[in-house]
């Protein structure tokens, strides 16, 4: 990856810490989880509005490092309209680009915004903040009703 790149990456990530989506509690929420991540000390709370198998809204609050509250969210903001199956497809591609697993095949169109998440996989100790609220939202899906921690 250019620096230019990495740059316009780091920026688009510092804009979602500053002034995150979707930073609140949803009253509308009818599945939840907490989002623990031990190593940094993350916290975040996932919520989403699912009507008729749509993700209608989708929000989270907590307080975590840039890179974890980036993650929650452009999450938040690309989750809204989305079927369960494809917000479970968007965790597993996610996931992939973040853990440097990603196959070739997949384009920058398919992840959208999520590709300035690319570069987190040069940094193992990362790849647990970008992923808190993902494995979360799972997690809210599912109803599991436990807390998600990265340990």
């Amino acid at each position: 990856m250019d620096n230019e790149l990495r740059e316009l990456y780091q920026q688009v990530i510092l804009d979602h810490n500053k002034s995150p989506k979707n930073f609140k509690k949803l009253e509308t929420a009818n599945h939840s989880a907490e989002g623990y991540n031990p190593l940094c000390g993350d916290r975040i709370d996932i919520y989403l509005d699912i009507q008729n198998g749509i993700i209608n809204d989708v929000s989270f609050q907590g307080s975590g490092c840039a890179i974890s509250k980036a993650s929650a969210s452009l999450m938040t903001t690309i989750l809204k309209g989305k079927t369960i199956e494809e917000a479970e497809l968007l965790f597993e591609k996610f996931h992939a680009l973040v853990t440097g697993k990603l196959e070739a095949g997949y384009s920058q169109n398919e992840l959208g915004k999520l590709i300035v998440f690319a570069g987190v996989k040069d940094f193992p100790a990362r790849v647990k903040c970008a992923s808190l609220a993902w494995h979360t939202m799972i997690s809210a899906l599912k109803e599991d009703n436990k807390l998600v921690t990265t340990e």
